[in-house]
């Protein structure tokens, strides 16, 4: 379960914030690609794990795009937001002094927007913990999420109880590391 949490945080992290730059720098594909992400932002995504495993198999693969599927829309909307509503009156500076896409992003956008993009962060570490269990609810043979769900339907609610509790101690962890990095950061 950790190490699927730790692979679907560090994907969905890297693509949502390419995906927002993405958006950022090319006005006309924000404006095609903005409403599709909303539109898959507001889809369940426990509905989509069975449509994961037939594309995928019933592998850890699965688990891993389903914890993605539940962090990144919401990652790339927020990041995009953030990014445009930067303060243009400094990219106009950035621009006024010739230089390009490339400085007004290394020079204004992204430092401007650490703490939202640490703050997204700290968000998206309690996601693809929720999404890991939601695809090993499904799609596994091992973890806490097999565990809760073989735990109920052969009656152990002690296993139950104490992946539930195993679950609530690696949030608390994983946020706290996230927490500490962006005190180094910051």
């Amino acid at each position: 379960t950790l190490a699927e949490t730790f692979a679907s945080f560090f994907l969905a992290t890297a693509v949502s914030l390419f995906t927002a730059i993405l958006l950022w720098w090319n006005n006309t594909l924000s404006e095609i690609l903005e409403p599709y992400f909303v539109i898959l932002n507001s889809l369940p995504k426990s509905a989509m794990a069975p449509i994961f495993i037939v594309w995928l198999g019933n592998n850890m693969k699965t688990i891993i795009v389903t914890a993605i599927s539940v962090a990144i829309f919401g990652s790339i909307l927020n990041l995009f937001t953030s990014f445009m509503s930067t303060d243009p009156d400094k990219l106009k500076l950035i621009r006024t002094l010739h230089g390009s896409q490339a400085d007004c992003l290394t020079k204004v956008i992204l430092p401007m927007n650490l703490p939202t993009i640490l703050s997204i962060l700290k968000v998206d570490i309690g996601l693809c913990l929720i999404g890991v269990v939601i695809g090993e609810f499904l799609a596994a043979k091992e973890g806490l999420g097999y565990l809760i769900i073989y735990g109920s339907q052969v009656f152990k609610m002690d296993w139950v109880a104490m992946s539930i509790v195993i679950l609530c101690i690696l949030s608390v962890i994983l946020f706290k590391i996230v927490d500490f990095i962006e005190k180094i950061v910051l």
